[in-house]
């Protein structure tokens, strides 16, 4: 019976190893999923005198993409931002995080900018509400304001496609 604890832990310890091999790890799991995205009361880039808060985007199922001009995935996953919103699948809009508006102003403009609208958050406050460790991440977020999913790190063809798209079009069916 002594001889069979130590060969119970092997394979304990061997299943937990095959399911960790198996999870990818850019898929972090986010508590807010399923919950109210948080609300903010935060200026625009372009106009610091202008507030919005999350309830100004109520009604319609959008793409909340948090970057900034210091971020090297950023300037990656942008061109794919700037053709995705020019298909008009999806309503996109952004959060400046923890950069400079001149600097993140001067990238837009160099870059295209592929938003409604961004949110400038500075001291990056909004952003420690939402979960973002690092950008770029994006939310997806329903007509009711709804978190539904989130993207960590730059997205790509793929998780357009295979996965943003086709959600968003569930979510305008609801």
């Amino acid at each position: 019976m002594r001889r069979l604890i130590p060969l119970g832990i092997f394979f304990v310890l061997l299943v937990l190893l095959g399911i960790g091999l198996r999870l990818d790890p850019r898929e972090v799991p986010s508590p807010l999923i399923g919950k109210p995205a948080p609300d903010f009361h935060l200026p625009t880039l372009k106009n610091s005198a202008v507030f919005l808060n999350q309830k100004d985007w109520l009604g319609q199922v959008y793409l909340l993409n948090v970057w900034a001009s210091w971020c090297v995935s950023c300037k990656q996953e942008h061109p794919l931002l700037v053709s995705l919103a020019r298909t008009g699948k999806v309503e996109l809009y952004s959060m400046n995080y923890k950069d400079s508006r001149e600097e993140a102003l001067h990238w837009l403009d160099r870059f295209g900018n592929p938003y409604l609208e961004t949110i400038f958050d500075e001291q990056g406050q909004t952003g420690i509400d939402y979960g973002v460790y690092g950008v770029p991440e994006s939310y997806l977020i329903d007509k009711k304001g709804i978190l539904r999913h989130k993207y960590i790190g730059p997205l790509d063809q793929g998780k357009i496609d295979g996965h943003l798209l086709p959600l968003v079009h569930i979510l305008e069916g609801e």
